[in-house]
């Protein structure tokens, strides 16, 4: 009669159906056709068994046996004493010993059973409590883990307590720990590679070129930059690098440039005065450009020095300038063309990219290696930057809980919610039943020492008076 707190497994039952005797009255909801019903929240089957909840429900299952073992022999001795006590007096204590036993068994399966389901079906009201209050329960849950858990005293403490940044550095400077991670930031980057949209991506490069590339005027700001330059004497390097090649080419070319020099002279002079103009000519040519190179105020070099100054002044005011280079950059960069290198660009980015992620060996990999040992390295050894880093995420881990904690507690009450009564205190009674039990088996032992000690005093006081 008592063996029917027996739980089975939750995956004995349809999740959100209980058996016929612990099934509510129906009402008038209930009643209404099927096609009116809600439909369920929880899912059709219930979840499998783990290996941890199979032993569990081994363990609970045993000790629900004991229990049962003490009630019934507890009910045993009770007959056999009942019947002998009239030929064997001192039965009399052992009657009542095991009468208290029986009580204090039954009163405790009942309390017990109370909790996870209806005791023998009957709809005795304050049981199956767990089914009946599961929503309840849920929330308060949520309320306990948001307000003694989720508190910005706690969550501070324990970050500060146990130095998050030192362990972090410890664990990242280790190179197998930095090979790990790398890996996994590999495998993400490509993914977030494969997951990027062509054709938008390559919108963004060509919205992002025409804004900052196309759009603002070219005139002004190359004037600027020049200017700069020119009064930097930044444009010296490149006159004595051209006036350097100049020279060696004179040197190496001497007979190009007396062909140079012979096409340009009238066809009816004689042959030696080609000779002797090609020679004066670049005996003064090389003359030149050897004083150029050697006198850094020579007039080419000046006239070479205002002539960019004044172009760098037009290229700022004058809008003649300023409209030839817009013509050119329009010419340079019309739509196909910068859809063109909008595309060209991201594809050659993004297989550059896919490759160096995809091999080990890459530089890319080899730096994203060394940056986490170094941060490692700096976060394990440097106190000031460790103190910063634990602040910071003291600090977010703070904001965090502030702002976020009651929907994080909110995830508790919301899954207790979706689970289905029958199936929640079966969960339940596997992972505490089993401690449960001794309930059972504590209150038949307690009500058998309550029992005798209740008959033995009322027999010494019936004695006295």
């Amino acid at each position: 009669m008592l063996t029917s707190d027996a739980p089975g497994p939750p995956s004995s039952r349809p999740t959100g159906a209980t058996s016929p005797r612990h099934a509510a009255p129906a009402t008038p909801e209930q009643a209404a056709p099927i096609e009116q019903r809600p439909e369920p929240v929880t899912p059709a089957t219930a979840s499998p068994l783990t290996p941890g909840d199979a032993a569990r429900r081994t363990a609970l299952t045993g000790m629900k046996r004991l229990a049962l073992a003490l009630l019934v022999l507890m009910a045993l001795i009770f007959i056999v004493s009942f019947a002998l006590q009239e030929q064997y007096p001192w039965l009399q204590y052992v009657r009542a010993a095991a009468e208290g036993g029986m009580v204090g068994a039954i009163a405790d399966w009942f309390a017990v059973t109370a909790l996870f389901r209806y005791p023998l079906g009957l709809r005795i009201p304050h049981t199956n409590i767990i089914a009946s209050r599961k929503n309840e329960i849920g929330a308060s849950l949520g309320e306990f883990v948001e307000t003694n858990f989720l508190s910005e005293s706690v969550v501070r403490g324990k970050l500060e307590s146990i130095g998050i940044s030192r362990r972090l550095g410890a664990w990242l400077e280790t190179p197998s720990n930095a090979e790990r991670l790398s890996d996994e930031l590999a495998v993400a980057g490509q993914g977030v590679l494969s997951l990027l949209g062509d054709e938008n991506i390559q919108g963004l490069i060509e919205s992002l070129a025409r804004e900052h590339l196309v759009k603002p005027e070219w005139g002004p700001s190359l004037g600027r930059v020049g200017e700069r330059l020119v009064d930097s004497g930044q444009q010296h390097a490149a006159v004595d690098l051209l006036l350097d090649k100049a020279d060696g080419w004179l040197r190496e070319h001497p007979e190009a440039f007396g062909r140079a020099v012979s096409r340009r002279l009238p066809s009816w002079m004689p042959g030696f005065v080609d000779k002797l103009v090609d020679d004066k000519a670049y005996r003064e040519v090389l003359g030149f450009v050897a004083s150029a190179r050697a006198e850094p105020q020579h007039p080419v070099r000046e006239a070479i020095d205002r002539y960019l100054q004044e172009l760098m002044h037009d290229l700022q005011h004058e809008q003649a300038m300023i409209d030839r280079v817009e013509n050119l950059k329009t010419e340079l960069l019309d739509s196909a063309r910068l859809r063109e290198f909008a595309g060209e660009t991201w594809e050659s980015v993004k297989a550059s990219l896919g490759e160096a992620l995809a091999d080990p060996q890459s530089p890319l990999r080899a730096g994203i290696r060394s940056t986490i040992v170094d941060i490692g390295g700096r976060l394990a050894t440097d106190p000031v930057l460790g103190a910063r880093v634990d602040r910071w995420l003291a600090d977010s881990a703070s904001h965090l809980v502030q702002t976020y904690r009651h929907e994080i507690a909110g995830v508790i009450t919301e899954t207790v919610e979706r689970w289905d009564a029958a199936e929640t205190a079966a969960k339940i009674e596997l992972q505490v039943g089993r401690d449960l039990q001794f309930i059972r088996i504590n209150g038949t032992v307690v009500g058998a020492l309550a029992g005798l000690t209740i008959f033995t005093v009322a027999h010494f006081v019936a004695a006295l008076l």
